[in-house]
């Protein structure tokens, strides 16, 4: 059992932060400005910030519950921040399906074309990038690869969630929709023939 002062191991981490990468804090209001792009963030109450020697080192302001609980958080959405600004952040779908397709139209929007009687479009928001490539056959399978890129973690996430949604994979063969690239659909075995 950890005793009661034990801090947040991942709080406690500091953040490295790359030559190519300005931040300005005023009050609890944090900018990151880097190559890709700018975030800016409000520190919840109960978190203190501060930077020196290339680094961001985040401190509780006491052991309250809601303070302990934020401690973590608030040092990983910091180091998503700086990760954004300079990696940026992608996630890859998959759509399949014999017949089904996807590309960008003129004004960057994701036109899919995935078993509906029409297309479905899908604006990206603003600070998202969408990328469609060419057409794979995986395993007699016809895989078409979206990736979805952005500098904010949980607006790229956000935006592959509701792409998914549109037409989430069938459970039951052959198995078509949109999925995760990697993720494992679990099949139900199909009713028995009388």
């Amino acid at each position: 059992m950890l005793g009661k002062d034990t801090m947040s191991r991942i709080g406690q981490m500091p953040i490295e932060v790359p030559a190519n990468v300005k931040i300005t804090l005023d009050g609890a209001d944090i900018v990151v400005e880097g190559p890709k792009g700018k975030l800016d963030w409000t520190v919840p109450e109960g978190s203190n910030v501060k930077m020196g020697d290339g680094q961001i080192a985040v401190e509780r302001l006491s052991d309250q519950k809601t303070h302990k609980s934020l401690h973590g958080l608030t040092r990983s959405l910091i180091a998503n921040m700086v990760q954004g600004v300079t990696e940026g952040f992608e996630k890859k779908l998959r759509v399949v399906g014999t017949g089904y397709r996807a590309e960008i139209d003129s004004q960057k929007s994701l036109v899919l074309n995935v078993g509906y009687s029409h297309p479905v479009t899908y604006e990206p928001p603003e600070g998202i990038t969408i990328s469609v490539d060419s057409t794979e056959n995986v395993d007699g399978q016809i895989h078409t690869p979206v990736s979805v890129s952005g500098v904010d973690k949980q607006l790229v996430g956000q935006v592959a969630a509701s792409i998914r949604q549109i037409k989430k994979p069938e459970v039951y063969q052959p198995c078509k929709g949109i999925r995760y690239e990697g993720e494992r659909v679990r099949m139900k075995e199909g009713k028995a023939k009388t």
